[in-house]
């Protein structure tokens, strides 16, 4: 019998804990925002689930725009496979990740974006390890802080397999 990814992985936060923390983080951002328009950025691919359940707690009037990067490399350069289609300049803008592990890729769209000049621009994460950090970068909004654990599951792939969980799960050591 075929070994599943899912023998190799222990449970850490069930779908209802994580939409418990996703409302937390809108209600934060609906307060600091209020009467604002935000403009959220959602990295492709893993920030896709977070990025469409965030938002549709959020009722502050918002935008959404896609970007797609690669890291090439250990500690390479950075490829934009999709850059995003609207301007941000003078627009609120919040980069929205599923999860902040050595910041590599998020500081080279932190610094895009602010060479376009937005009015403000912050960072949501689901999930932050500092344990990882190579660049000092700190979100603004953080669901929960994780110790330095491998998570698979709702966006976060292993090898691209189990993006589609519904929980998340750390993979067994």
């Amino acid at each position: 019998m075929k070994k599943s990814l899912k023998d190799d992985l222990l449970p850490f936060l069930t779908r209802d804990e994580i939409k418990k923390i996703v409302k937390g983080l809108a209600k934060k951002i609906d307060s600091d925002y209020e009467g604002q328009e935000v403009l959220f950025i959602c990295p492709l691919r893993g920030s896709i689930h977070f990025c469409a359940d965030l938002l549709r707690e959020i009722t502050i009037p918002q935008q959404v725009d896609f970007v797609y990067l690669k890291s090439i490399g250990r500690g390479g350069s950075i490829q934009i496979i999709k850059d995003i289609s609207v301007s941000v300049e003078n627009k609120n803008v919040i980069l929205v990740e599923e999860i902040i592990d050595n910041a590599r890729t998020l500081q080279f769209l932190r610094d895009r974006i602010l060479t376009a000049r937005p009015a403000s621009l912050k960072i949501v994460t689901l999930l932050d390890k500092p344990a990882r950090r190579e660049i000092p970068i700190r979100a603004d909004y953080v669901g929960q802080t994780i110790d330095d654990r491998f998570v698979v599951g709702y966006g976060m792939d292993f090898e691209e397999l189990g993006r589609n969980y519904p929980d998340i799960y750390f993979l067994k050591n």
